[in-house]
């Protein structure tokens, strides 16, 4: 956790990385890790992620994450003043089945900025090198997704296998999934193992999943999810 503190609060810092100290005033030397251009980018990028529910979009830069096995659930994020790492787990590392960075560690992070103070400090504006132009007036090898033609109101869903459906694989061990909503390319994944990337159709076909129960999770290129669990034959 101090690790990725140390890391969040150099990007927050205009990409200056300094030591953490628990100590007021025992200050050391600073260490430029990336330029101030790319630090904002990462930042603008990390503050347009969906917030947890009831929460501004954009006054908070924050990632989360989900290790292997739902060993550890992380959030991470700074406004213009504070950094705030978050880590839930057991001490010995053992799996706790259904915790995600997203749904639990996100809301801790952000409730701790409310702690912190009424409103959150600005975050800084672009430096003079960074690149601030919309995705249509990027030269075409950079554009990353092309315009969206469906209504970005609908976030994604996962239409088929519902909650708490019982499925039997195929023959091939394959199980079909459905999407509503959302804007492509998708990510599936089932118990935060990647199993589908950059599917740009609302049908797709998972191969790999075990017997057993399962939870299955849909995301789309603008950071939407959404999560049901099943039981696999």
């Amino acid at each position: 956790l101090e690790d990725l503190a140390h890391v969040f609060a150099g990007l927050a810092n205009s990409g200056t990385a300094r030591p953490i100290t628990w100590l007021s005033g025992d200050e050391q030397a600073q260490r430029r890790v990336v330029s101030a251009a790319a630090a904002w980018h990462v930042g603008h990028i990390l503050a347009g992620i969906q917030p947890p529910d009831g929460q501004a979009r954009g006054q908070i830069a924050f990632k989360t994450g989900t290790s292997y096995g739902h060993r550890d659930a992380w959030a991470l994020g700074w406004d213009g003043r504070h950094v705030v790492g978050v880590w839930l787990g057991r001490p010995d590392g053992a799996p706790i089945p259904g915790i995600f960075g997203g749904d639990l560690a996100a809301p801790i992070l952000f409730e701790m900025f409310a702690r912190l103070k009424d409103t959150p400090d600005p975050l800084p504006v672009p430096p003079p090198n960074a690149m601030v132009l919309p995705t249509g007036l990027l030269p075409k090898p950079l554009q990353r997704f092309e315009a969206a033609t469906g209504s970005l109101q609908d976030t994604v869903t996962v239409a088929f296998p519902p909650e708490g459906a019982r499925l039997r694989r195929a023959s091939d061990g394959s199980v079909l999934v459905k999407l509503r909503g959302g804007v492509p390319p998708f990510a599936l994944l089932a118990d935060g193992r990647p199993m589908s990337i950059g599917a740009t159709d609302h049908s797709v076909i998972l191969d790999g999943l075990q017997p057993g129960f399962s939870q299955l999770r849909a995301i789309d290129s603008q950071g939407e999810s959404h999560m049901v669990s099943i039981e696999i034959e």
